[in-house]
């Protein structure tokens, strides 16, 4: 079993921000796959949906909880599974590169991603990442530029040449 986690603000507010990221990701996925609709698990703090990709079952998972403590959702579903970090990837924004690159990593720093700082405390920083550029803008603090939302000629780029990128990354490095 595989999953796929996107970091994000669960809140109808942050819907279309730059720090959600990876949710806007997983919805994505979840209808060009066909997975089930995402549901609440209480257990697990999290929206799972469920399916199959690349003959493997995967779980798409949207904790249920603020950025800094995605790790609580992370945490419970890996227990309950008894998975290990070898088992998920994280998806989730960093603001200091041009919108639309997509990197891949197995370990490393969290670069002051407080979601990231989080999962690290709770598994050290061997874990599988994709990291998706979205930008930045002096003009703006680091908080309220990711809680920006995206303009409608970025969320196209994210719906076709970034998502592209980022299931590309995805099929090289984490789900071969």
């Amino acid at each position: 079993m595989k999953l796929l986690v996107g970091l994000w603000n669960p809140w109808k507010q942050y819907e279309t921000t730059r720090h959600n990221l990876g949710f806007i990701f997983l919805d994505l996925f979840q209808e060009r796959h066909d997975f089930w609709e995402f549901k609440y698990e209480s257990k697990l703090k999290a929206d799972i949906s469920t399916g199959t990709y690349n003959w493997e079952k995967t779980l798409l998972v949207k904790p249920q909880t603020f950025m800094n403590l995605s790790w609580e959702s992370v945490r419970k579903i890996t227990d309950f599974y008894k998975l290990t970090s070898d088992d998920f990837v994280i998806i989730y924004d960093d603001k200091d590169m041009e919108f639309g690159k997509v990197r891949y990593r197995s370990s490393g720093s969290a670069w002051g991603h407080n979601g990231i700082k989080d999962i690290i405390r709770l598994f050290s920083d061997e874990f599988p990442r994709i990291k998706v550029w979205v930008g930045s803008d002096s003009r703006y603090s680091t908080a309220d530029w990711v809680l920006s939302k995206f303009t409608e000629e970025e969320l196209i780029d994210l719906d076709n040449e970034v998502y592209d990128k980022i299931v590309d990354k995805m099929e090289e490095e984490f789900l071969k």
